[in-house]
């Protein structure tokens, strides 16, 4: 049972890999919702006029703070109830094994997954969601259900329709997010160097061999918030470790601002 305050959803997972799955599609969808949270919006400072002594001096700008984290979970939680239990049931119970092995379900989800895929399984959502996007101004009048859905719909088909690590690099796998340190999310691994500059890294001399493989293990939001503030080239020049990545500042705040999201339980 999931607890909101909109209203109460029993959500009841027929198997494991229906729970897996809602639990990774709530993870691609606090995404962009925990993103759009994290950038405080700004009070642009008032300008005094010339040539009055009575004028309004300029306001520094104040930063309002983040939305609360437990009010941020309990809306992600239901948004992502509403969508996910209104998908397809292939879609619900996904796994590799069944995609691989399952010819309709490769030409349908395979990536990239064709627009006209993408556009079926989102206009055949409730309005509801709609509205409540919109309500919660997720939706702007340039921003549409189709656009904001999209690459939600994408990674969470992405991370599904992809290979599993190799053997080694799940026995290394940590039980947390090594940023934000939650554990009750899927986890993603993140190449510490990563492979589009693998070739300049050997060249330049940043790295040997042996280290091109190495991965952290980071929840999509951080994993997301790494790659928004520094680029491959940067990532693997300057950031190539976690305790690199920990000593910005940026990272560290938001690790422990989004280690305060945290869902209820199911």
């Amino acid at each position: 049972i999931i607890r909101t305050d909109h209203l109460t959803i029993n959500l009841v997972m027929k198997d494991e890999n229906e729970e897996h799955n809602f639990q990774l599609f709530r993870e691609c969808l606090s995404t962009p919702l925990i993103e759009k949270s994290s950038i405080a919006p700004t009070k642009k400072a008032r300008k005094a006029r010339a040539g009055r002594k009575t004028a309004i001096k300029p306001i520094s700008a104040s930063t309002e703070e983040p939305d609360d984290a437990a009010e941020l979970a309990d809306f992600i939680d239901y948004v992502a109830t509403e969508i996910f239990t209104n998908l397809p049931p292939e879609l619900q119970t996904l796994t590799y094994s069944t995609w691989l092995n399952t010819p309709s379900l490769q030409s349908q989800y395979s990536i990239p997954v064709p627009q006209d895929t993408i556009s079926k399984l989102i206009n055949t959502l409730p309005l509801a969601i709609t509205d409540t996007l919109t309500t919660y101004s997720i939706l702007t009048p340039t921003k549409t259900t189709l656009e904001f859905l999209t690459p939600v719909l994408t990674s969470y088909l992405e991370t599904l329709t992809t290979a599993p690590p190799a053997a080694a690099q799940l026995r290394a796998k940590a039980t947390e997010c090594e940023i934000c340190l939650r554990e009750w999310v899927p986890l993603t691994f993140h190449h510490l160097i990563p492979r589009a500059v693998h070739a300049k890294a050997l060249k330049r001399g940043w790295h040997t061999e042996d280290r091109l493989e190495s991965v952290a293990w980071l929840c999509r939001a951080c994993h997301s918030f790494v790659h928004r503030v520094a680029s491959h080239e940067e990532l693997a020049r300057d950031w190539f470790t976690v305790e690199r990545l920990m000593e910005r500042e940026d990272v560290r705040r938001f690790g422990e601002w989004v280690g305060r999201v945290r869902w209820k339980a199911t």
